[in-house]
């Protein structure tokens, strides 16, 4: 590979895609190209340059990441990089991302995100540039498109279907109720 990695970081956090560009930028080998909240909006992120490597995380609005990843590795495949709170090792995420086509994962902490990625910044920076590397394949009988510019069917309406609302199988939502009486 010559040149910079490029890279985009797709996660439904503002905070965990600042400390990801903040952390990626720093290596002078990778080139942050654009952040995303969530998959709609890196679909059209991946019309304009196509990245090198995508960071993309799991559970996200209006779609989650293993669908999305679906989706891309269907259509426009490109090195992915799961960075989730849900993939950790042996869990049903997991296995779902490896067999939709992720390259690697980064396992982020439910709680101090921000901090976790930067003690393990060189770790990042060095599964991202392995993950450039990584030679990726899309679905048998499709050719790959030419990574300098995407297909031209390549639109967010045509990568991405309505989505459907159906909860992941497990979320890091958590709910605390208390009760108490008249007094309480």
């Amino acid at each position: 590979m010559t040149g910079k990695i490029r890279v985009l970081i797709v996660d439904d956090s503002a905070s965990v895609r600042q400390a990801m560009a903040s952390i990626l930028a720093e290596d002078p080998a990778i080139e942050v190209i654009g952040t995303a909240a969530d998959p709609f909006s890196a679909a059209r992120r991946i019309q304009e340059t196509v990245p090198d490597v995508i960071t993309l995380d799991v559970e996200m609005p209006r779609m989650d990441g293993i669908t999305f990843l679906r989706k891309l590795m269907a259509q426009c495949p490109i090195p992915v990089v799961m960075c989730s709170s849900l993939t950790e090792e042996g869990s049903d995420t997991l296995l779902q991302a490896m067999e939709a086509g992720a390259v690697d994962v980064i396992l982020k902490p439910r709680f101090g995100v921000a901090d976790h990625l930067a003690e393990h910044h060189l770790q990042i920076r060095d599964v991202v540039k392995a993950a450039a590397r990584a030679k990726v394949r899309g679905r048998p009988g499709k050719p790959l498109p030419k990574r300098e510019a995407p297909a031209k069917k390549l639109t967010a309406d045509a990568m991405l279907p309505p989505p459907d609302n159906r909860p992941m199988s497990r979320t890091t939502e958590m709910v605390v109720c208390m009760g108490a009486s008249t007094g309480g």
